[in-house]
């Protein structure tokens, strides 16, 4: 393996990408992997910047060209994946890549690159709190959101397979417990 990866894993509204983002800003070695998508864009998200999105037709092309490291049918339609050309542009550069993906990815590039990654399962002190993190994003409609909550709970039975379970019920302190996991395996 040219080098390290850091995998972060969550339901949604765990807090995954807002620990990642903190990640990012405090190593500027370490880069952020642009995943491919076939959803829609959410808000303000921009191609090429949160995701890379791909028509269900285009990403199930990429899948058949094998352009990936993992993808995953998360919904009917709904892709998600790891192309290996984004993999192969960081590791270019000499950087250490931090993945932000679904639990089954994260399981899935765990599996990929072993010892060469550190994988982190994010998860939120309850369900109810992830309906309540959902709704104040004010992202996705309420059915969207009852869908989310619902598959979050199966999600929930992945952690076991994550190096580092880290229960985000306050901030401040999953900010600190990621630096030090972040910290360790990059000193490694």
């Amino acid at each position: 393996m040219p080098g390290k990866v850091l995998i972060f894993s969550a339901p949604s509204g765990s807090g995954k990408s807002t620990i990642v983002g903190h990640i990012l800003g405090l190593h500027p070695e370490i880069e952020f992997s642009v995943s491919a998508t076939s959803r829609p864009p959410r808000g303000t998200e921009q191609d090429g910047v949160e995701y890379l999105f791909y028509t269900a037709d285009v990403f199930r092309g990429l899948v058949a060209d094998n352009k990936f490291v993992e993808y995953e049918e998360v919904y009917p339609d709904r892709f998600y994946g790891t192309l290996k050309s984004e993999v192969n542009r960081i590791w270019a550069k000499g950087h250490v890549i931090v993945f932000d993906v679904d639990v089954k990815g994260g399981v899935s590039l765990k599996k990929y690159f072993g010892d060469a990654a550190l994988s982190v399962f994010i998860q939120a002190p309850s369900v109810e709190e992830l309906r309540k993190r959902l709704i104040a994003r004010n992202t996705d409609p309420m059915d969207a959101i009852e869908t989310r909550v619902a598959k979050a709970a199966e999600e929930m039975t992945y952690a076991p397979q994550f190096d580092r379970i880290l229960v985000n019920d306050d901030l401040a302190t999953a900010y600190k417990e990621t630096e030090e996991l972040v910290n360790q395996f990059l000193a490694i």
